[in-house]
């Protein structure tokens, strides 16, 4: 057999891309729609009040990661899961196809205008976006393991790659013009400031042709991954078992010589093997534990046997590796129990994922155009986007940088959290805080915005690495008080923002 060109090391390079362009998919629509609420702003009805409803349309969608959650306890055989992931996706892609054209649309809904259409596919990338955390991350684990950081560097480039794509878009330039109005009633004629949008380099609908495309490409990808024969290769645990399965079905055979085990996968296809010290090799099928020897048919043993010493000498350092693997496991197991953290501790860490969660994914987003317009257009533009390019940044520096002490994640979440707080100042002090409209005001707010990002992202990653040596129950306790948190900050700003009107918003040619 002729060695791969594509693979290096443990990886097949194609296959590796293959996956990352999956990963993309995962959330390159919904960072796709936040990086452009600036351009929506200046267009759609509910004005500055926009990312409020984004948000809470967001915290909505986590019905779909409910329902997926559900659907993995009542079907034990997970045979739909690769068509949930086409669903999702496509339910993605035509989503985005569709905004491209009714992204304008709007209808009055209990006497107010609103953009009815957008609101409302919105949902629906948000949809798509919350159950591929739950949906994605089960297909990624019938690869090896050296493939699920190809994974998360997709799921980086879908927040980084359409906020680079926002930033060359641009958002146009404002300007305003003093329009006459004349008043019959006392022959009068006053002056009124209108303003004049210029055109973005490329526009909405050509952004939202671009992130369809993306999730094409996803889409093609994951095609690629599940059919293929050359990527069923990089699964865990591949053999083609097709022919030998036909004949050994149903009987045990046996050898003089040490061999092994083949037994299914739960709900798979799959074999898995583990080494045997016994003269035996079984096949367990469903309800058939343990058979007597058989003496007879001796054509399928005589089949097994040409093949049982290359099988042997192919496998025999899997089983070894698999045997130091379950050792090491063990080990890992007394280090962790020894180390594990107090319920106090635990407590603490789960407190500050919400607090951290309920400011970044619920309030901040809710009250970025509070915080940004006041200085203009362009300030929003570049908080929006940059802050979307700080958040994979902090993933990466956490590869390099790890805090896993209780005192060094207590002060990233005290500086992070008074960062937030001056965002919430700014918005609350909205339209006129100060420095409003200035180069200095621009550049600290924007810088604000980047630092609050990379500070409250990089503490959701050290607390998650500190749980990851708890074990999947803790990470599971994360998922789950990160959405509490997140689902709290966005209605409790939803309120303040659209019942009480808190936080004031002021026309674009105020000044």
């Amino acid at each position: 057999m002729g060695t791969d060109a594509f693979q290096c090391k443990e990886v097949n390079i194609i296959v590796y891309l293959l996956v990352v362009l999956f990963g993309i998919g995962s959330w390159v629509d919904i960072n796709g729609m936040f990086v452009e609420i600036p351009v929506f702003v200046q267009h759609l009805p509910e004005g500055w009040k926009l990312p409020s409803y984004l948000s809470i349309i967001t915290q909505m969608a986590n019905i779909g990661p409910i329902l997926i959650t559900v659907m993995y306890i009542v079907f034990k055989k997970h045979t739909w899961e690769r068509v949930a992931v086409y669903a999702v996706l496509c339910t993605g892609a035509t989503s985005c196809f569709l905004l491209s054209f009714f992204w304008k649309e709007t209808t009055v809904v209990a006497g107010e205008l609103h953009s009815t259409a957008l609101l409302v596919l919105h949902f629906f990338l948000s949809l798509t976006d919350c159950t591929t955390s739950v949906l994605f991350l089960p297909f990624m684990a019938t690869f090896k393991r050296q493939y699920m950081t190809s994974y998360f560097i997709g799921e980086g480039l879908s927040g980084l790659i359409p906020s680079m794509v926002a930033l060359g878009q641009g958002v146009g330039q404002l300007t305003c013009k003093n329009v006459s109005i004349y008043n019959k009633a006392d022959n009068s004629t006053s002056y009124i400031a209108q303003p004049e949008y210029h055109s973005i380099r490329f526009t909405v609908e050509e952004f939202f042709y671009f992130l369809f495309t993306m999730l094409i490409i996803s889409i093609l990808s994951f095609t690629v991954l599940n059919y293929t024969s050359y990527c069923k290769k990089e699964k865990v645990k591949h053999q083609d078992w097709s022919r030998k399965r036909e004949l050994m079905n149903g009987l045990e055979l046996t050898s003089d010589q040490n061999t092994a085990k083949l037994i299914p996968a739960n709900d798979s296809d799959e074999l898995i093997i583990s080494s045997d010290q016994d003269s035996t090799c079984q096949y367990d099928q469903g309800s058939t534990r343990q058979h007597e020897h058989n003496s007879t048919r001796q054509h399928e043993q005589d089949f097994i046997r040409q093949h049982e010493q290359d099988y042997t000498r192919q496998h025999e350092q899997y089983s070894t590796c698999q045997f130091l693997t379950k050792k090491h496991s063990s080990q890992s197991i007394e280090i962790t129990e020894n180390n594990s953290l107090t319920r106090g501790m635990f407590t603490y860490y789960l407190v500050i994922i919400a607090w951290v969660n309920c400011l970044s994914n619920g309030t901040l987003p809710a009250l970025q155009s509070y915080s940004t317009l006041p200085n203009g257009n362009a300030a929003y533009h570049l908080a929006a986007t940059l802050a979307k390019i700080s958040n994979p940044i902090a993933c990466c520096v956490s590869c390099f940088i790890t805090v896993k002490s209780r005192n060094g994640i207590s002060v990233l979440t005290f500086i992070g959290t008074n960062l937030a707080g001056y965002i919430i100042y700014l918005a609350a002090k909205s339209p006129n805080p100060a420095f409003d409209n200035t180069t200095v005001g621009t550049g600290v707010v924007v810088t604000v915005w980047v630092l609050v990002t990379l500070l409250l992202t990089f503490v959701k990653v050290s607390i998650a690495g500190v749980f990851r040596a708890e074990g999947k129950r803790a990470l599971l306790w994360i998922g789950g008080i990160s959405q509490v948190g997140s689902a709290t900050g966005a209605v409790i700003t939803f309120v303040l923002v659209n019942v009480y009107e808190f936080f004031k918003s002021a026309p674009p040619c105020r000044l």
